[in-house]
């Protein structure tokens, strides 16, 4: 979601993250023209017109599962949102029962949170996540 249209979000798809993200981005892009949702995060800025670059996880509840917020000249990382809300999926989906380590990605072993697993995620991570 930005405050551009959705024509200019069109056209961004088209031209340029499709050919980032193989076949797009997967889900819509949202135009918040006047920045209300913007100003609802505390990313827009009303003296200049324009939002702070800022992605949002939220769940089906309208829960904030997990947030980014960048200043403009740096870029974000489609690859690794999309890696995120394949996270929050599982964890969703387990019902809590597995979590994801750092740098996780589908197909890749989950965590079960519970006492035994104190001091040992490192060992999870180096056999099966590091250098990957």
């Amino acid at each position: 979601m930005s405050i551009d249209s959705i024509y200019v979000h069109k056209m961004w798809d088209d031209n340029e993250l499709s050919k980032m993200v193989r076949g797009g981005v997967p889900f819509p892009m949202l135009s918040d023209a006047g920045g209300r949702v913007g100003k609802a995060f505390g990313i827009f800025d009303e003296d200049a017109g324009v939002e702070t670059r800022g992605r949002f996880i939220i769940d089906p509840e309208g829960v904030v599962q997990g947030y980014e917020v960048l200043t403009p000249p740096v870029g974000r990382n489609i690859s690794e949102s999309l890696r995120q809300v394949q996270a929050f999926q599982v964890v969703r989906e387990s019902k809590g029962k597995e979590a994801t380590p750092s740098g996780w990605k589908p197909g890749k072993v989950t965590l079960k949170p519970g006492p035994d697993l104190v001091g040992k995620v490192w060992e999870v991570w180096k056999t099966d996540m590091a250098f990957d």
